[in-house]
């Protein structure tokens, strides 16, 4: 029998392959482990981004709900202000309401009581004012801008003069008159033929001379802008009148 005996060289080739083969293994392994960590560390570093990423909106959502909180207590603070303001309202009308009556009754008994300039254009005013109190379709503040507005054109009468004609009633007898209103001083009249004047003086009317007929035609003609302001020379009603 005849015993073959490995060779020297293939020895060392089967462990050369050997070698080769675990180094071989070893890389693959090395390979999928480095794969595995670059793997957990792509997921940590989208970990982190999106923990910062929540850490942002958190940030954000926590200042947007700072500013929510202050809008709210703003708000109830307005609330609070409004509510206070229409009770302040509900207050002021049942207080204005009879001032603004007591202001159009002063009215009315001053109208009765002045010199008789415009009686139907004052009276149509003061009663227009009393029908407007009536109206629920009027707002309190144009009820009262209204009347304050009849308070500034009665207060502009006593600063201006003014010609007009209308009707003079003395007694049964009735004509058309011109009439000349200095402010609330005096309130003359001159007939239309210019024949006749007279003066409102002690509550009634009152004849004057004949000498003061040219003086009243003039301030007629002044008071129409058809001539420049002029001195005139025209009696006053007396004290007693104007008590």
């Amino acid at each position: 029998m005849m015993l073959l005996t490995a060779s020297p060289v293939m020895t060392f080739a089967g462990n050369l392959e050997h070698a080769i083969e675990t180094q071989v293994k070893t890389d693959i392994a090395a390979q999928k482990s480095q794969q595995q960590i670059d793997n957990l560390s792509d997921d940590t570093t989208q970990m982190l981004a999106e923990y910062r990423e929540t850490l942002r909106q958190t940030d954000s959502l926590r200042a947007y709900n700072d500013q929510l909180n202050k809008l709210v207590i703003s708000q109830k603070a307005e609330l609070e202000s409004i509510d206070l303001q229409l009770r302040n309202i509900e207050t002021t009308q049942r207080d204005i309401v009879p001032l603004m009556l007591n202001m159009i009754d002063t009215m009315v008994k001053f109208v009765e009581l002045d010199v008789p300039f415009l009686p139907e254009e004052r009276q149509q005013r003061v009663q227009q004012l009393q029908t407007l109190m009536e109206r629920a379709d009027v707002t309190l503040s144009e009820k009262y801008r209204r009347i304050l507005e009849a308070y500034q054109v009665e207060t502009e009468y006593g600063r201006t003069i003014e010609a007009y004609q209308g009707e003079l009633t003395v007694g049964e007898d009735s004509r058309t008159v011109d009439f000349l209103r200095i402010g609330r001083v005096s309130l003359y009249y001159l007939t239309l033929d210019g024949l006749e004047a007279g003066i409102w003086n002690q509550q009634q009317w009152t004849k004057l001379d004949d000498s003061y007929r040219q003086s009243i035609s003039q301030g007629l003609k002044v008071a129409k802008k058809q001539l420049p302001p002029d001195l005139l020379v025209l009696p006053v009603r007396t004290v007693e009148a104007a008590q």
